[in-house]
Order: structure tokens, then C-alpha cells, then sequence
């Protein structure tokens, strides 16, 4: 499983026109589900990404994590980060998981910052999603179990 995340002043997705999810300072987390995750995977993912020490604390020095700056999350599908690209020019999606089991993950992963007490917001699986965001920083960090 994958976490591209994202330190953000504000992000939003909207799909056809309609804002789904929307969050002020916080983490925007785009979300790779492979063949090989669980649910065993996805909680480590939120462990570690909730846990990740990113936001500034009263020296500037990055010692805090969403939850002690009470920041919230939003949390969107991305299965091409699950490409392989090594060879060649076209991306091979063979390593990501079935989209049946990449929505249950996704749903489990945001259930489980919810269960977290992280407020969270989220795009729709598999939608074609416009997503805006206002990176503070920038800050971007590549997590994966």
C-alpha cells in the first residue's frame, strides 16, 4: 500500500462539478492499493501516516503529526501510483489490486483514521475526480507498507 502525502494549507476533490471532500490544514493523502495489501497493511499505512512527524512545531523544526496540530485529512483513490514504469513509455497496472478489493482498503484506511478521531474527508473511488490543493511548504513524503 501507498501514501503520497502531502502537507496542505487546503485541499479539496470535486467530481462533476460537485466538492466532495474538503479540508483546511491538514494532510492530502493519495491512496495506491497493490495486489499483495490488506487490511493488516492499511492500518500500519494509517500508524504511519498519522504518525508521521511533518508539521512545524514552536521552533519551526518538524517535530509534530497531523493529529497534534489538529489538522484533518483527505484521502483520494490513485491507483497509478501502483504503476510500474521500468520499462518502456506506457505504465503497467499490474501490481495494483483488483478494484473490488482496492475499494474495500480504501474504505477500511479511511474508516480507520476516522476510528483515529482524524477528521477525514474523500474523494469517490474510481471516479474522475479533480483535485485542488494548496501545498504548505512544499512538503511531500512517498509512505509505503
Amino acid at each position: 500500500m501507498i501514501a503520497l502525502i502531502q502537507r496542505a494549507l487546503s485541499a479539496s476533490v470535486t467530481v462533476v462539478g460537485e466538492t466532495l471532500g474538503k479540508i483546511g490544514p491538514g494532510l492530502l493523502i493519495l491512496l495506491g492499493v497493490e495486489k499483495e495489501d490488506t487490511r493488516e497493511s492499511a492500518r500500519k499505512l494509517v500508524d504511519k501516516v498519522l504518525g508521521s512527524r511533518i508539521f512545524g512545531d514552536e521552533n519551526d523544526k518538524m517535530n509534530l503529526n497531523v493529529q497534534q496540530v489538529g489538522g484533518s485529512v483527505l484521502v483520494v483513490s490513485q491507483f497509478t501510483l501502483a504503476a510500474d514504469t521500468k520499462k518502456g513509455m506506457c505504465p503497467s497496472f499490474s501490481g495494483g489490486a483488483a478494484p473490488d478489493v482496492a475499494e474495500e482498503l480504501y474504505d477500511y484506511f479511511t474508516a480507520c483514521c476516522r476510528e483515529k478521531g482524524t477528521t477525514t474527508q474523500t474523494g469517490r473511488f474510481a471516479a474522475d475526480m479533480k483535485v485542488a490543493l494548496v501545498n504548505d511548504g512544499p512538503v511531500t513524503f512517498w509512505l509505503q507498507v
